[in-house]
């Protein structure tokens, strides 16, 4: 695999915190040796240097033109790596990415997403306890919330609810205590943590495959936003949420669908080195990446 890593480490959609830190401490953690990724990691300007705490008045966001810039920037990066066939392995920030890498695949042609988040990410401005993009990215990239965040480009939406699998909320219960709008409700597949103790991975596995071979997409990308992992072995994590999948559950998900050979690329975000206090976590994530992307089955 031609792997092409992607540093964008965007705070925009959420807080200056750490997570801006992700790229350093995976690369730290010998992520190009144990992917063999051969080419210089692509770095990106942020804009980080901007944040503000306050929501503007157009969106009811924070640093939504910010977010805009940075994502146009992204987009484009995006597009020229996964157009020279190169796997496009882009390392946050926080989940806001997903504007830039979804609009960029949209001017390329039509992508499906496998969305792996603790968190359903699919707030509107005004149901959002904070106003940031990061309560809301899967929301916007399918076409809801502010027309200057959905319409980058003139590319709305991103992506469609149909070529949409949601993988490993447990967030359920404080998102409707914030009166969230329900993704269940829509034409997104969800397959809850709930759902995946209950049914078995290998075969919830199956049926994303399944819901996979039936989209009509130039490919799929993987969003890896590492909150999905457990609780108790990744607490390195803004906003922290008890249980989660293992290490082993999420190598099963990804390392299936990298053998489709459809995927164009995966994004990474959330973890937060700050809060992995010696490195270990970092370690762990990038040895997990390892056993998706070259495991005994493939």
């Amino acid at each position: 695999m031609d792997i092409q890593i992607i540093c964008a480490p965007s705070i925009l959609g959420l807080k200056p915190s750490g997570v801006e830190l992700l790229p350093e401490a995976l690369l730290a953690a010998a992520l190009m040796e144990k992917l063999k990724v051969i080419r210089s990691p692509i770095w990106l300007p942020t804009f980080n240097d901007t944040y503000n705490t306050e929501r503007d008045s157009v969106t009811n966001c924070l640093n939504s033109s910010s977010i805009v810039e940075f994502s146009t920037s992204l987009a484009a990066c995006i597009a020229n790596t996964v157009a020279n066939d190169q796997f496009a392995l882009t390392l946050g920030g926080d989940c806001s990415i997903l504007l830039g890498i979804m609009s960029g695949l949209k001017g390329l042609g039509n992508y499906g997403l496998v969305f792996m988040d603790a968190h359903a990410d699919f707030y509107a401005p005004h149901q959002s306890p904070t106003g940031e993009v990061a309560d809301m990215d899967l929301s916007i990239v399918t076409g809801r919330g502010p027309e200057l965040l959905r319409d980058i480009n003139r590319r709305a939406p991103y992506v469609l609810d149909n070529h949409t699998i949601h993988v490993g909320q447990r967030d359920r219960v404080e998102a409707k205590k914030y009166g969230s709008d329900d993704i269940r409700q829509t034409g997104i597949t969800c397959i809850d943590l709930a759902a995946i103790r209950k049914r078995g991975l290998r075969v919830v596995t199956k049926d994303i495959l399944n819901s996979i071979d039936r989209m009509s997409v130039d490919g799929i990308w993987i969003h890896f936003d590492t909150d999905v992992l457990s609780d108790d072995i990744n607490p390195a994590v803004d906003y922290r949420i008890a249980g989660g999948l293992s290490f082993k559950e999420v190598e099963i998900i990804q390392a299936a669908l990298l053998q489709t050979g459809r995927v164009v690329g995966m994004s990474i975000s959330i973890f937060n080195p700050r809060l992995d206090t010696d490195g270990e976590i970092a370690v762990g994530i990038v040895n997990s990446l390892g056993n998706s992307f070259y495991s005994p089955m493939q």
